[in-house]
């Protein structure tokens, strides 16, 4: 028996899981916030010193928690970008987030290479303010000084890991951080160089990709280290997903991720082409609107919190007497209507009761992301096993509504750190591969997550003329947006 960690470096806190390589149970875990505040004092949530996520890593490692750990692998926030000089020094701070700052600079990106399609053929995905190739543009329209200096580029996952080995001259990326740049392409397995010079203006050095299993070095103590990998790769490998798994994440907006064994080139740009951490494939559709929808409609009807508002929905029946809600509250991606706003609709003297709004607000949150899933569908992607995270997903209301509208068994997943324990378990992996006891292309088998187990049942068809009831309203309100 060995012992593993699995370091994850989310945008507001550092969580390390030390885990037994043979079963992956969780041993000891620590944890620490980042600093919220940049050196001169002022706020910047979309200007991040990266010195900050090393001192929030030494607060979390504290107390021995690292002994005996015989390798670590890195997960960290997807799409933050450090700009780097010649000699290895930050050229500013890291961009991170989805920086509203970078939406000039993505729409000016996607007409520069033909529009939508041509940016979804060359590299999976069309630019959006919080890719790295859109903050490349954003840098070189707005400090063309800072952008002349940058050598070299590394993603948030990418630099820790340098920094663990000892900032050696050889760096490294995996095949799924390297997905959501904008200038990989999950399809073809290579960089696009010529994307990072018609954004910034210059060519660059980029990382080595590596393979999943494989090991970025060792530190001068000996302790190996893993690839790394974006924290929506690391939560899927973390929960143990397989091909016919798709997860759906109820933040404020939303998205439907699923494993699939090839890239998928859409050229409408709805599906995002992301890599996995195993040598497989992620491709997601977002949605803009999801928990944002429901705090909206509690703050409408005056309740204090979404159980309350949970609790109110219940009240009402499927279909919520036929009120229905298009929750396009920040416009929308899916279907790509950037400009609209939400829709209420079917509005009568019956329907017009707290419950029934309640009602719809799930409900329409939920279509929306079983849209997002029927775009996958449409390309072939199966969808056995629906897994539903975020806080969200253990409202009872939202519970009781998912499987039908889904179509599918959904499985609602004990909070855990999956994102870290999935960092781990590529630990454990490179860790096998490099001892001689586990093959390259078979990870680890670990426990799976525990995990609530929900099924459609004879709610089935309830659910289905409920979606039919939602996609004549959006049809209706915007003819032809919508096509899976």
């Amino acid at each position: 028996m060995g012992i593993v960690a699995g370091l994850d470096s989310s945008p507001d806190f550092t969580r390390i899981v030390v885990c037994d390589t043979d079963t992956g149970a969780v041993l000891r875990q620590g944890y620490a916030p980042h600093p919220v505040e940049a050196p001169d004092g002022r706020t910047r949530p979309a200007d991040v010193d990266p010195q900050a996520w090393l001192l929030s890593l030494g607060q979390a490692a504290d107390g021995g928690l690292l002994e005996g750990v015989q390798a670590i692998g890195v997960s960290a926030q997807q799409n933050a970008l450090i700009p780097m000089d010649a000699q290895g020094g930050t050229v500013r701070p890291a961009l991170v987030g989805g920086d509203r700052r970078a939406q000039a600079a993505a729409a000016d990106l996607t007409d520069a290479l033909g529009g939508r399609e041509a940016w979804a053929q060359a590299v999976g995905c069309v630019p959006q303010a919080a890719h790295p190739v859109t903050k490349l543009r954003w840098l070189a329209q707005n400090e063309p000084e800072n952008a002349g200096r940058v050598a070299s580029v590394l993603q948030a996952h990418d630099w820790l890991v340098w920094q663990l080995l000892g900032r050696p001259v050889r760096r490294t990326t995996d095949r799924g951080g390297a997905s959501g740049t904008g200038y990989w392409s999950a399809a073809t397995g290579t960089w696009r160089p010529d994307l990072v010079e018609l954004a910034l203006g210059h060519r660059v050095t980029l990382p080595e990709v590596i393979g999943p299993a494989e090991a970025a070095g060792t530190t001068p103590e000996g302790l190996l280290i893993s690839a790394g990998t974006g924290e929506p790769m690391a939560a899927a490998f973390g929960l143990g997903l397989g091909p016919g798994d798709v997860v759906v994440s109820l933040g404020a907006s939303g998205s439907v991720m699923a494993v699939h064994p090839e890239a998928l080139v859409d050229q409408s740009g709805m599906i995002t082409s992301l890599a996995d951490a195993t040598g497989m494939h992620l491709p997601v559709v977002t949605t803009l609107n999801a928990v944002r929808a429901l705090r909206g409609t509690a703050e409408l009807l005056g309740l204090p919190d979404l159980e309350s508002l949970s609790e109110l929905a219940l009240k009402s029946t499927p279909g919520a007497h036929g009120l229905v809600l298009l929750p396009y509250l920040e416009g929308e991606r899916t279907p790509n209507l950037p400009h609209t706003a939400g829709t209420l609709a079917g509005l009568r003297r019956e329907s017009m009761k707290p419950e029934h709004l309640a009602r719809a607000a799930v409900e329409g949150m939920l279509c929306g992301l079983a849209d997002a899933l029927d775009v996958l569908r449409g390309r072939g992607v199966q969808a056995r096993r629906v897994f539903l995270i975020g806080a969200a997903a253990e409202l009872p209301a939202v519970q009781a509504v998912a499987p039908s509208l889904f179509g599918a068994q959904v499985v609602v997943p004990q909070p855990a750190d999956y994102a870290a324990i999935g960092a781990a378990r590529q630990a454990a992996w490179a860790l096998g591969v490099c001892q001689g006891t586990l093959d390259p292309h078979t990870p680890p088998t670990w426990q799976g997550a525990v995990a609530q187990i929900l099924e459609a049942g004879e709610e089935l068809a309830v659910g289905q003329a409920v979606r039919q009831q939602y996609a004549a309203v959006r049809e209706q309100t915007h003819p032809g947006a919508f096509q899976p």
